[in-house]
C-alpha cells in the first residue's frame, strides 16, 4: 500500500471534493441502513407480531441510546396504529421507506458525481507530472530506458491507476461507513448475535488476505511487460523499411508474439485472481448468514430471548446489507494490489534522481564575452573513458573544428557542453566561469545546436522554427529561413511557412529537414554554435546548400564544429584531430596536411 498513498498525495488540491464526496457518502450509509431497519416493523405488522411501546421512552443518557431510539420508534408506532389504524401505518411505513430509498441513491449519486472531479483531476496532474519528469530528467536516463516502456508508464499504468485506485477510493470511504452503521444498528438488535458474527469475520478477511499477495506481484511483471511490447511496437514503426528490406518479418513477429503470449498468461493468472474475490467473498458471507440463521434461530424459539421474530429477520436483511460493502471492499482492495504494481512503476519515473541540477544560487548568464575552456576533462558512459585529460580552449569569434574516427569523443563534447551530461573529473569554463555554477537554461540559451539528424515536430514550417523562440514575428522567421537557404523550397510548399510537415518532417527531403533545423538556430541568434555533424546524412546537392547555410550561419559566431566530412571544415581557424579521447594533432588545414600525420591520413581515405 506503500505506493498508494504516495499517489493519493496528488488528492491534495481536490480536497473540497473528497469532503463533498465523504460527506455524502456518511448520508448515503445512513439512509442505506435506515431503509433496511423500515421493514422490520412492516414484517411485524404483516405478522401480527409487532412490538408494542405504551409509555414513552425516557432518555438514560449516551450508553442508552440505541433502546432509547429503538423505543422511541415502536411508541410512534404504536401510538400511530390506535389512532389511524394498521392498514393506514403500513401505508405511512410504505411511503417512508420510499423516500428512504430515494434519497439514499440521490446521495449515492452525489457522492461519484463530486468523486468524478478527484478522479479526471488526479489523472490529468499524473500525467502531466510524468511529462514534466520526463522533460527534467537527463538524457542518459533515457539511453538506459525503453521508449516503449516510458510510454507505458504514461499510458496504460496511469489508466491502471485510475481503474483500480481512483475506483476503488470511493468504496474505501463509502463501504467502511456502511459496514459501521450497520453493525452498530446490529449490536442495537441482539449484542449477543453480533458478537458470534465477529467470531466468524476474521476466517473470510484471512483467506481473501492470502491470495492477494501473489496478486500484485504477478501484475508488476504484467504491466513490465506491456511496456516491453510497446517497445516493439515503437521499434518496429521506427524501423519498418529495415525489417522489410532484411525479410525479418518473422522474426520480429515471433519476438512479439512470444512477448505477449507472456503478457496473456500473467493477465489470465491476475484476472483469474481478482475473479475469485467476488465469489469467495459471497460464498464466505452465505456461510455466514446460515450460521447466523442457526444461532440466532435457536435464539429466537428457544422463548427466552428478547429476540423478535421480526427483528431476527431485519437483522439478517441488515447482514446482507453489511455483506454487500464487505464484497466492495475486498475488490477494492484487490484493486489496490493490481494498482499497486502499475503506481510503483509510476512513482520510479518520478522519483528518479536528476543528477543534473542547477547549484543553489546558479549564475544566470546571458553574454558570452571571452572563451570556452574545456580543461582537464575526463568523461566516461560506463566503464571505460571516451576522454582522457583533454584540454582545449576556444577564443570567441572563431570556428573550431573537431575530426576523427568514430568513437573518438567528438559528440561527447557538444554533449558535455551543454551539460546533456556532466564531466567525471576537470571542469568546462566559460568566461571563467565552471558551467556547473550557471542555470541550465542560460547557458543553453548562450547555444544553437544542430545535429546530424534533424529533430522536426508534427507541425507547420513556422511553428518548427519558432521552438527555441516562440514570440519571433513572421519577418524574423522568413530572415532565418533565407539565411539558412530554405526560403525558396518553403516557398513551394502546399501552405508555404504555414504547411504542416508531418511526423518527424517526414515529408521533407534530408537537405530540406537539415535546412529547417538551421533557421531554427539561426533564429534563436546565439553567441555559440555547435555543429553536430549537420551534413554528413546529406547528398552532394544538398550538402553544398546546407554548407552555404552553416557558413552565413557561423558568421560573427563561436562555433565548435563536429565533422566526418573534412571537406566541411576547411575555413575553420583550428582544426582538431582526436583519437580514443584525445587530442593527437592541432593547426589549420594546411598546416596539418603538411604535417603529414593523422589528419592527412584521413584527408587521403576521404579522397580515395
Amino acid at each position: 500500500m506503500n505506493y498508494f498513498r504516495k499517489i493519493l498525495k496528488f488528492t491534495k488540491p481536490y480536497r473540497k471534493f473528497v469532503g463533498f464526496n465523504v460527506l455524502f457518502n456518511i448520508l448515503y450509509a445512513i439512509f442505506n441502513v435506515l431503509s433496511v431497519l423500515a421493514f422490520i416493523p412492516v414484517l411485524g405488522i404483516l405478522f401480527g407480531t409487532e412490538k408494542k411501546v405504551v409509555l414513552e421512552p425516557v432518555y438514560t443518557g449516551l450508553s442508552g441510546l440505541g433502546g432509547y431510539a429503538k423505543d422511541s420508534f415502536y411508541f410512534f408506532i404504536t401510538q400511530k396504529i390506535e389512532h389511524e389504524g394498521v392498514t393506514n401505518v403500513l401505508l405511512f411505513i410504505c411511503l417512508l421507506t420510499f423516500g428512504l430509498f430515494f434519497f439514499k441513491n440521490l446521495f449515492r449519486y452525489l457522492a461519484s458525481f463530486s468523486l468524478s472531479f478527484l478522479r479526471n483531476g488526479v489523472v490529468k496532474d499524473i500525467r502531466d507530472s510524468l511529462y514534466q519528469k520526463i522533460v527534467e530528467l537527463p538524457i542518459a536516463y533515457f539511453s538506459e530506458k525503453r521508449k516503449g516502456d516510458i510510454i507505458a508508464r504514461m499510458t496504460t499504468d496511469v489508466q491502471e491507476v485510475e481503474s483500480s485506485f481512483l475506483t476503488s477510493l470511493e468504496a474505501i470511504v463509502r463501504e467502511p461507513l456502511t459496514v459501521f452503521i450497520s453493525l452498530t444498528m446490529m449490536f442495537i438488535i441482539s449484542f449477543k448475535l453480533t458478537l458470534f458474527v465477529f467470531i466468524l469475520l476474521p476466517v473470510s478477511g484471512f483467506l481473501i488476505s492470502a491470495i492477494s499477495k501473489k496478486l500484485k506481484a504477478n501484475s508488476k511483471k504484467a504491466q513490465n511487460e506491456s511496456g516491453r511490447f510497446l517497445s516493439f511496437i515503437e521499434e518496429t514503426l521506427t524501423g519498418l523499411r529495415v525489417i522489410k528490406g532484411f525479410n525479418a518479418e518473422k522474426n520480429i513477429q515471433d519476438k512479439f508474439t512470444k512477448s505477449t503470449t507472456y503478457f496473456r498468461d500473467l493477465m489470465i493468472s491476475v484476472v483469474n485472481r481478482k475473479s475469485l474475490a467476488s465469489p469467495m467473498s459471497e460464498f464466505l458471507g452465505s456461510a455466514t448468514i446460515i450460521a447466523i440463521l442457526w444461532y440466532g434461530g435457536t435464539e429466537v424459539l428457544s422463548k427466552n430471548s428478547a429476540l423478535q421474530p421480526e427483528e431476527f429477520m431485519g437483522y439478517i436483511v441488515l447482514f446482507y446489507t453489511v455483506l454487500t460493502p464487505i464484497k466492495a471492499i475486498t475488490s477494492a482492495y484487490y484493486n489496490i494490489q493490481r494498482g499497486d504494481a502499475s503506481a510503483q512503476r509510476i512513482m520510479e519515473v518520478l522519483e528518479a534522481e536528476n543528477t543534473i541540477t542547477d547549484k543553489p544560487n546558479a549564475l544566470e548568464k546571458t553574454i558570452f564575452e571571452q572563451q570556452i575552456e574545456f580543461k582537464n576533462i575526463w568523461f566516461k558512459y560506463k566503464d571505460e573513458y571516451v576522454l582522457k585529460d583533454f584540454s582545449l580552449t576556444i577564443p570567441k569569434g572563431k570556428t573550431v573544428a573537431l575530426v576523427g574516427q568514430s568513437g573518438s569523443g567528438k559528440s561527447t563534447l557538444a554533449n558535455l557542453i551543454t551539460r546533456f551530461y556532466d564531466v567525471n573529473k576537470g571542469e568546462i569554463l566559460i568566461d571563467g566561469e565552471n558551467i556547473k555554477d550557471i542555470t541550465k537554461k542560460s547557458l543553453r540559451g548562450l547555444m544553437g545546436i544542430v545535429t546530424q539528424d534533424s529533430i522536426l515536430f508534427n507541425d507547420t514550417v513556422t511553428n518548427n522554427i519558432k521552438l527555441g523562440t516562440p514570440n519571433a514575428v513572421e519577418n524574423q522567421v522568413k530572415e532565418a529561413a533565407i539565411i539558412a537557404n530554405a526560403h525558396e523550397f518553403i516557398q513551394h510548399l502546399p501552405k508555404q511557412y504555414e504547411t504542416n510537415i508531418g511526423d518527424s518532417g517526414n515529408t521533407l527531403s534530408g537537405g530540406q529537414k537539415q535546412r529547417l533545423s538551421i533557421a531554427r538556430a539561426v533564429l534563436k541568434n546565439p553567441p555559440i554554435m555547435i555543429l553536430d555533424e549537420a551534413t554528413s546524412a546529406l547528398d552532394t546537392e544538398s550538402e553544398q546548400l546546407v554548407q552555404i547555410a552553416l557558413e552565413k550561419m557561423m558568421e560573427n559566431r563561436t562555433s565548435l564544429v563536429i565533422a566526418h566530412r573534412l571537406s566541411t571544415i576547411q575555413k575553420a581557424d583550428v582544426i582538431v584531430v582526436m583519437k580514443k579521447g584525445e587530442i593527437v594533432e592541432q593547426g589549420k588545414h594546411d598546416e596539418l596536411l603538411t604535417k603529414k600525420g593523422e589528419y592527412f591520413k584521413l584527408v587521403t581515405m576521404q579522397s580515395l
